[in-house]
């Protein structure tokens, strides 16, 4: 016959049930989600604001290239003393005469074989480079984002169903003891109640911690502290295929983009150097004031040259820059390569780890029903006294554990799919539509590109936009 103190223990243990079950799927809908970490990522990232300055800095690269090819005019002031000594006919005469000179020169390159021009367009090239890697940076701020945010719904579920866990312990070691008190079980089942709410509490102790950590990441990663989550999102759209991913990734990575315009600009260095081999061409003017110290003579003064230097040599180091800018242009070339077969790799990883997590879900939501078919029937056993209190926590905790195991799958499958989207070179802030201001790489590069004269209005724009990202 079963006690009255059994019959209480299995109504209080399927209520403790009830609540762990409906305590899992349930989230509030008004809190933050993972485009909320997205955007928090996006417009607090200092690894992009650093990346975006070095971007400006490549910009300005441009500038300096272009300056080559305009003329540098200078005021300049010259003191100079020239000494000359003389023997004619036996007779020594000696010349020291002093001069000051005050003017502007110019200076203005007219031939270098192309030299400058290339300089130019290879930094062009380096600055598109740049813009690439940006991007591989800013899918690197948003995926850590969505690691954060899904660690963080991990741990707060994973404590929610240690907390029940707790709870189911508390209500067995009471039924224990109350059994234990008329004499329906031994010391030993107590015992081992007890046990089981310790384990519990250990379990959930250190769920709070990696609980704790969770949120931490996400401070760093997002740059708030989360809220209360809203749940796992939406798949994103995944290619139906692995050949297509990989398709897509060798024409859209970022990498890959980077990579190859730097060998475009390696490639145009190798011709400048073979330039600078040849003649070049400068013209040279100066105008102003110069006056004598021996006497009070006040001259106007101008002047204009053309210099032609050809190098005949110099030690071999032009040579050398040569032989130094193809063995760069070569490992460039390489790491072209290498770059290519990682994407591949990364994107077939990717592809197989999604198909993996899906494939577990699919295994842990069957192991949930199949564990909850489980419990209902040995409850509703332990109610006509065919099954023993703790056969009905086993059940419970292997249900528990099910459930557990089927967030982590959840999580996990939401997981590889972003990083499937990152692998692919998708996983920007513009192809996600975030509701943020995205940066515009060419807003800086137009301003610059022309390489404005400090006096010039252009430039006094180029003060504002450095004043607003210093604000920032």
């Amino acid at each position: 016959m079963r006690s009255r103190t059994g019959g209480r223990f299995v109504k209080a243990l399927a209520l403790t049930a009830g609540i762990a079950l409906s305590a899992v799927p349930g989230r509030a809908v008004w809190a933050d989600n993972l485009t909320d970490a997205f955007i928090g990522a996006y417009n607090t990232s200092g690894l992009l604001e650093q990346n975006r300055a070095l971007l400006r800095a490549a910009d300005e690269d441009v500038a300096i290239a272009l300056s080559a090819l305009r003329p540098i005019i200078n005021w300049a002031v010259e003191v100079s003393q020239d000494y000359t000594r003389s023997t004619v006919s036996d007779v020594v005469t000696r010349d020291e005469p002093s001069t000051f000179f005050t003017g502007l020169t110019l200076s203005q390159l007219v031939y270098d074989g192309g030299f400058s021009v290339l300089g130019k367009q290879s930094a062009q090239e380096i600055v598109l480079s740049t813009r690439q890697a940006l991007l591989d940076v800013e899918q690197f701020v948003l995926f850590r984002a969505a690691n954060a945010y899904l660690f963080v719904l991990e741990q707060e579920e994973a404590v929610q169903i240690r907390l029940n866990n707790v709870d189911v312990s508390s209500e067995e070691l009471r039924a224990s003891q109350d059994r234990f008190d008329v004499g329906e079980v031994t010391r030993t089942d107590v015992a081992l109640s007890e046990a089981q709410l310790a384990s519990s509490q250990a379990d959930l102790a250190v769920e709070r911690g990696f609980l704790a950590q969770a949120q931490a990441e996400y401070v760093n990663a997002v740059g708030n502290a989360p809220g209360r989550t809203a749940g796992l999102p939406g798949l994103p759209s995944l290619p139906g295929s692995e050949a297509e991913a990989v398709a897509l990734a060798q024409r859209n990575h970022p990498a890959i983009l980077s990579a190859q315009h730097e060998v475009r600009a390696l490639d145009l260095q190798v011709q400048q150097q073979r330039a600078n081999l040849g003649p070049n061409v400068r013209l040279f003017a100066d105008a102003g004031i110069r006056e004598s110290y021996d006497n009070d003579d006040n001259l106007e003064d101008a002047s204009i040259a053309l210099r032609f230097e050809q190098p005949i040599y110099a030690g071999g180091r032009l040579a050398a820059s040569v032989r130094r800018s193809m063995a760069t242009r070569d490992a460039s070339r390489a790491n072209l390569l290498n770059v290519q077969k990682d994407i591949t790799q990364g994107v077939v990883d990717a592809f197989a780890s999604f198909q993996a997590a899906s494939a577990s879900l699919r295994a842990s939501t069957e192991r949930v029903r199949a564990s909850q078919v489980a419990f209902d029937g040995i409850r509703e056993e332990a109610t006509l006294g065919a099954r023993t209190t703790l056969d009905v926590l086993n059940a419970q905790q292997d249900l528990l554990d099910a459930q557990l195991a089927e967030v982590r799958s959840r999580v996990e499958r939401t997981r590889s799919a972003y990083e499937l989207l990152q692998a692919q070179g998708l996983l920007t802030a513009e192809r996600l539509g975030l509701a943020v201001q995205i940066y515009d790489p060419t807003l800086y590069y137009n301003l610059v590109k022309k390489a404005p004269a400090q006096v010039s209005r252009q430039s006094k724009d180029l003060d504002r936009v450095l004043k607003a990202l210093r604000r920032d």
